[in-house]
């Protein structure tokens, strides 16, 4: 199946505004079950984005219209209420904007069908207004379906305080059965669907709705309102404006088709608001503010103005390639925002700063520092290095050997990531020092946990990194553990690094600090499992600069 830019506008109903439920089709349904949950997202002080997906019996069913709730207790009666479609055309999927309500309060929510047929219970926190003495956030990443349990989720469900989720992307992948992580989903039954990679509108819904399906996923998005943005598996790996690593158009079509679907089913099946008319779709860079403590600055860093990445033509790059690789890396019309959304993100920063708040947060998808790989022959002995290498599966002993011939000679750690892209990088922190600000960034991808001190070309701090590790995908620490240790030896941008656990953060803010936990969890092939604290950090809003060897909580 693909689709037109005509058909996909009217499927998404462009226009017609989220508080608006839309005409019925000519055939309606008047029960369904909800059997994905329900979820909340893209908070405001006197709003949120509500979602559901209604399924009605038989394929060829038609609109379901829906009543959706909100109150102020699990089992009060509603303060608000308001009319939407689960239309056939969005896959039976409804959102609508729940308004007129307090700031910096816990709400409860759930829809009906005209039968009275009842969904699950959420709840969300509008944002503060005014004066705030404390935020909590968590962050996450990369949730390969096929990789593990969703243990994290789980745990942030049954977390005291959370008042809003940042998913910095990956919520889906599309790889099939044959791709990454599919033999880990085969020796736990943990079968993607469809087996094949995601490549048409139909494959994107199907893949986004087993991940609703999903019961911690559920637990999750119940208990508190995500605000998100896609990286690249949402479409196909390294993705950039033009096309992607994973995108064959010989066998996959038209990439313009494929990242219309993607973008499609996302915007269908995501508790995100649709995009504005006269918009690129892909500009879902927005804002949020949390009284006068803190500004969210969330940004797009892959389909609205990437330039391609560097990459070498084989698994590892060659030494042939190595001066090429990094000619091309050091182009400066290289972008990974483009100046429209970089001015916005300057502009969103110096008005947070004019107006006193003491922390700025950037939710962004690829690691932001200067990340060399580690020369693990040097930095373990030959004989240890060695030893290592031999334990490897033979498809990998070459490539690993291959990577640190590259480090050795100077190439990054992942041309992906920030690192990829120096000059864009050196604009964005340019952007920092004009606005005034020392922001937190929270990144996502790398499946590894970092905190990092991030520096400008002179030298000179310009902000603070905080690296969340993966929900499930598995991360070189997999092949190599205790990787993160060397890596962060082998970096001056470094303060800590782990890539063998799986987790989340979670960032709390106070007028006089942020507290960065990052959490490991021992397992995500089974249950019980256990939280751990990798590493605490607590920085202290008087020294925006300080580095994080003296931050980290013992």
């Amino acid at each position: 199946m693909t689709i037109s830019r005509r058909d996909a506008l009217t499927g998404l109903g462009i226009g017609a505004g989220l508080a608006a439920a839309p005409a019925l089709g000519a055939r309606s349904v008047a029960d369904a079950r909800f059997l994905h949950g329900v979820a909340s997202g893209d908070p405001a002080a006197t709003g949120v984005v509500l979602w559901t997906r209604a399924t009605p019996e038989g394929a060829e069913a038609g609109d379901v219209p829906l009543r959706w709730h909100v109150a102020s207790s699990p089992d009060g009666q509603p303060l608000r209420s308001g009319g939407v479609a689960a239309r056939a055309a969005r896959d039976h999927t409804a959102k609508a904007e729940a308004g007129g309500l307090a700031p910096g309060s816990d709400y409860w929510f759930w829809f009906e069908t005209a039968r009275g047929t009842r969904s699950p219970v959420g709840r969300f926190r509008t944002l503060p207004v005014g004066a705030v003495d404390r935020v909590v956030l968590a962050a996450v990443s990369c949730q390969l379906y096929t990789g593990g349990l969703f243990n994290a989720y789980d745990a942030i469900a049954r977390a005291e305080r959370i008042d809003a989720v940042l998913h910095l992307g990956d919520y889906i992948y599309e790889y099939g059965m044959t791709g990454y992580g599919s033999e880990i989903g085969r020796r736990i039954g943990r079968a993607v669907e469809p087996e094949y990679d995601t490549v048409t509108l139909a494959d994107y819904r199907m893949r986004h709705a087993q991940v609703k399906r999903d019961p911690d996923m559920q637990a999750a998005h119940a208990r508190a309102a995500f605000i998100c943005v896609w990286d690249d598996h949402e479409v196909a790996n390294d993705d950039w404006i033009g096309g992607a690593e994973n995108h064959n158009p010989a066998t996959e079509g038209d990439w313009g088709a494929r990242k219309a679907a993607a973008m499609q089913a996302y915007f269908e099946w995501m508790p995100i608001r649709d995009p504005v008319p006269g918009r690129p779709w892909a500009a879902i860079y927005r804002s949020f503010e949390f009284g006068d403590l803190a500004s969210l600055v969330m940004l797009e860093s892959r389909l609205l103005a990437r330039s391609r990445q560097v990459a070498a033509k084989g698994e590892a790059p060659d030494p042939s390639e190595y001066a090429s690789m990094m000619a091309e890396r050091a182009r400066p019309d290289r972008e990974l925002l483009g100046p429209d959304q970089l001015a916005w993100v300057e502009g969103r920063l110096a008005a947070s700063v004019k107006a006193g708040k003491p922390w700025q947060i950037l939710g962004n998808q690829v690691v932001m520092a200067r990340v060399a790989g580690p020369d693990l022959e040097r930095q373990m002995g030959p004989a240890r290095y060695a030893a290592v290498m031999a334990k490897l599966p033979d498809v990998w002993r070459p490539r690993v050997a291959a990577l640190t011939a590259s480090y050795r000679a100077g190439l990054p750690f992942n041309f992906d990531d920030w690192d990829g892209y120096p000059a864009a990088r050196e604009r964005l922190y340019a952007a920092f020092t004009r606005a005034g600000s020392h922001p937190l960034v929270l990144s996502g991808d790398s499946h590894a946990t970092w905190a990092n001190d991030l520096a400008d070309d002179t030298g000179r701090l310009v902000a603070t990194e905080f690296g969340v590790t993966a929900v499930t995908s598995p991360s070189y620490g997999s092949l190599l553990p205790g990787l993160g240790r060397y890596i962060a030896e082998a970096n001056e941008e470094v303060a800590f690094c782990d890539q063998d656990l799986k987790g989340y953060l979670v960032l709390t803010l106070t007028p006089e600090a942020a507290t960065a936990d990052l959490v490991g969890l021992t397992t995500v092939l089974a249950r019980p499992y256990e939280k751990r604290t990798l590493a605490r950090f607590t920085c202290a809003a008087a020294h925006p600069r300080q580095r994080l060897a003296a931050a980290r909580v013992a």
